[in-house]
């Protein structure tokens, strides 16, 4: 890439930043290239289409996350490590509101590798009882787009609710005093169904 094409590219990746953070996923790509100091002809040069660069933007994000992932692991306290990373998601989603709406669309950690290591968090802290037994993966699904709504419905007026809200949930999926869950939990295709009409 030509050094005033990378310097285009990184100037659209920074206006994207700041406006998906300020204003959703939703912010307007003319509005970004404005922003970037270029044409929407050259974003769409760089990047053809909204979910382009949306993946760009968020990639550091997915790597954040994974890095979450590794840490809540390699706690002692397995239940500790479950609740340190789904604190941990929701602390970027709250700093975001681009990113809070791209978990509210798809789990925070795409691809094989993602999903293994949620898997092992959700393994971990059952085997040790701290998390209740029927809990799959796919549960987190709700947990994180519960909180993805509150963090959007009190931005303004009370931005640090959604630790509330985690709260709760976290007690509902500890293991303790747990009582039967009324319906089995989605298969990974039914969230990934259920994540595309969000």
């Amino acid at each position: 890439m030509r050094k005033d094409a990378l310097h285009n590219r990184e100037r659209l990746l920074g206006a994207a930043r700041r406006l998906f953070a300020d204003r959703g996923l939703e912010a307007p790509l003319e509005e970004i290239a404005r922003a970037a100091g270029v044409s929407i002809g050259t974003l769409y040069n760089r990047f053809p289409d909204r979910q382009a660069l949306v993946e760009a933007v968020f990639a550091d994000r997915v790597r954040a996350v994974a890095e979450l992932a590794e840490r809540a692991l390699a706690m002692d306290d397995a239940w500790e490590g479950f609740a340190a990373f789904l604190t941990g998601v929701c602390e970027l989603q709250s700093a975001d509101l681009g990113y809070n709406d791209l978990v509210a669309r798809a789990a925070p950690l795409e691809g094989e590798r993602g999903y293994a290591l949620m898997g092992e968090l959700v393994e971990r802290a059952r085997r040790d009882g701290g998390l209740r037994a029927d809990v799959e993966l796919a549960d987190l699904a709700f947990v994180l787009w519960g909180v993805a709504a509150t963090i959007r419905a009190t931005r303004a007026t009370a931005p640090a609710v959604w630790r509330r809200h985690l709260a709760l949930a976290l007690d509902g999926l500890r293991g303790a005093g747990a009582h039967a869950l009324p319906v089995p939990a989605l298969t990974v295709d039914e969230v990934r169904a259920a994540m595309g009409e969000c």
